[in-house]
This record gives C-alpha cells, sequence and structure tokens, in this order.
C-alpha cells in the first residue's frame, strides 16, 4: 500500500542518544523537538514532517510526546536496555488512548527493533494499519532510504505494506 498525502498518517520518530545537553549541560527544558541532535533523529524528522499528517516522538523515558513537549533535562533511557528502566507498555497503552493516537488509520514507526517493538505492542488489537517501512534494515541503511524517501517521495523510495 503506498500512503498518499490525503490519507491521515501519523509517524512515530524514536527518540535519540544524542541530545542538547550533551554539548550544553547548561541548556535547561528543552522542546523534544530541539533535545535530540543525532543525525538518525534529525533525518526521521524531516521524514515525518514530509511525509506525517502529525508526528509524535517515542520517548523510552516519558513515551509518546509532542514534539513542543518540554524535557526538562538530561537523561539516558533505552528500550534497547532494560535495565535503564524505559516506559512500560501499560503506560504507552494509555497514552495512545489518551492522546487519541488511535484515531489515525496509519501509523508509520520508524526507528531500530526494540523502538517498533514498543510500537506494536501499544497498539496491538486496535484498528489501525501499522508500518514500519525501514524495518531489517542496519542503521546506515535505514538512513539512506529515509534520506532518499525524503528526496523522491513516497513512491518513488519506499512502499509501506
Amino acid at each position: 500500500m503506498e500512503v498518499r498525502a490525503n490519507n491521515k498518517v501519523l509517524i512515530i520518530v524514536p527518540c535519540g542518544l544524542s541530545k542538547i545537553w550533551d554539548k550544553n549541560p547548561n541548556a535547561g527544558p528543552t522542546f523534544a523537538k530541539d533535545a535530540y541532535k543525532g543525525s538518525p533523529f534529525k533525518l526521521n524528522r524531516q521524514y515525518a514532517e514530509r511525509f506525517g499528517t502529525k508526528w509524535i516522538i517515542l520517548s523510552a523515558k516519558y513515551g509518546f510526546i509532542l514534539p513542543d513537549y518540554e524535557i526538562p533535562g538530561p537523561y539516558e533511557v533505552t528500550f534497547n536496555r532494560k535495565s535503564s528502566n524505559p516506559v512500560s507498555r501499560e503506560v504507552l497503552c494509555t497514552q495512545v488512548k489518551d492522546q487519541g493516537l488511535e484515531l489515525f488509520p496509519i501509523i508509520v514507526g520508524l526507528g531500530g527493533k526494540e523502538y517498533r517493538l514498543a510500537i506494536a505492542d501499544a497498539f496491538q488489537g486496535l484498528s489501525v494499519e501499522l508500518n514500519f517501512p525501514f524495518a531489517g534494515l542496519p542503521i546506515g541503511k535505514a538512513m539512506q532510504a529515509t534520506k532518499k524517501a525524503c528526496e523522491f517521495g513516497f513512491g518513488k523510495a519506499i512502499q509501506l505494506s
């Protein structure tokens, strides 16, 4: 299935390891869209802004957050390391309902395996179409594919299935 601009598409962008406080420890509270500084986040954000009706960030600490959600300061939580205490499946499921995310017929999830699993768990059993267009690609290849999609558009670079 190819996603077209007239569909209601929610794109979920994973948070990133590199954050503003790494280079500027005194940055203070920062909007989520400006807090993550790594290349994968920036590229995924560009993709989301181009193709999504709406986009949100999946933070391993805070769950599903809007781009203008204010993050109070640095943190090191990841779905890749359970000992860092990432947000629970229950919290994510509650956020999906509370934020009306299940109202989007098409959900596009970006990011690595653990983030895709968290997204799939959060939307399990709901009447949405989940798409993970770059699933299974190593980070470098996923970034290349994302960049091509941004440059050439959905239809020429990828098809969501």
